[in-house]
């Protein structure tokens, strides 16, 4: 039923989260999302249990650190783990993804124990450091490390790359990023001040207002989180008479005070679920 949504409509999409086994449904506005698993309901007589709308935020960093060293050793009898690595960490511009550079010299590290070491990073990243959402735009150089002869093994080494992209991480002036959506709102002119007024609020940045005959068409640019229920207030505040349309445009840095509470907040649920 799902798929068939979403062949019907491309803007809503489908996934398996791998940690937490849900089902996760992406959307253009919460009131999208809400019409579709409506339709799941009328169309396919399927019963949904939702939870709220997620923010697709980022991590990133915004200076580098170099030679950010780890050692895993677990040698306690038997067959035991020992890696250790070191790596530079630096950030990438917007949209670079991620770039892992073996700078291994002399073969103080063997080939196969560097693909596990990026391994590890990677996994870290899918993770997220600060608040559980994914790492991007970092670079990663593997500058040193140091084997053992019979306990150096592949989850050794992706523990160590692991444990040190995570502690470079967070002394590289981490941030959260968010996404902003190109936003036009079109109303009759006697609502434009409850309009702009409300927009503001919402951390907007208008861009300009137009005239398109009868209404006013406003341009802005506004965080994705502060739009979530968009929708439902441009409705009462306008008696129906206004719409809007809203794209995704870029992802930019969130405030300190919002990036606080988001850590906060990540917190929190992290020793409720443990």
């Amino acid at each position: 039923a799902l798929g068939r949504l979403g062949e019907e409509d491309l803007t809503f999409r489908v996934a398996h989260h791998p940690q937490t086994r849900e089902l996760v449904v992406t959307g253009v506005t919460a009131l999208h999302l809400d019409v579709m698993l409506a339709r799941l309901k009328r169309q396919f007589s399927v019963e949904v249990h939702s939870k709220p709308p997620r923010i697709a935020y980022q991590e990133t960093i915004t200076r580098p650190v170099k030679y950010m060293e780890y050692t895993h050793k677990k040698q306690t009898g038997g067959a035991g783990q020992y890696a250790r690595v070191a790596i530079d960490l630096e950030p990438l511009e917007r949209g670079a993804g991620y770039e892992f550079v073996d700078e291994i010299v002399g073969g103080v590290i063997d080939q196969p124990f560097r693909v596990s070491v990026d391994k590890g990073i990677q996994r870290k990243m899918a993770e997220g450091v600060l608040a559980g959402y994914p790492v991007v735009d970092v670079r990663v150089r593997l500058v040193d490390g140091k084997t053992h002869p019979v306990d150096s093994k592949d989850i050794a080494f992706q523990i160590a790359g692991r444990e040190a992209f995570k502690a470079a991480f967070v002394e590289c002036s981490p941030v959260l990023l968010e996404p902003i959506v190109n936003v036009e709102v079109s109303v009759p002119p006697r609502f434009m001040g409850d309009i702009t007024g409300d927009l503001n609020s919402r951390r907007a940045r208008i861009q300009g207002v137009d005239q398109v005959g009868s209404q006013q068409v406003v341009r802005a640019q506004a965080p994705l989180a502060e739009m979530l229920t968009y929708s439902t207030q441009l409705r009462s505040a306008t008696g129906g008479e206004g719409s809007f349309a809203m794209a995704f445009s870029h992802y930019d840095i969130v405030p300190a005070h919002i990036q606080q509470q988001l850590v906060a907040a990540a917190g929190r649920k992290d020793e409720k679920e443990s």
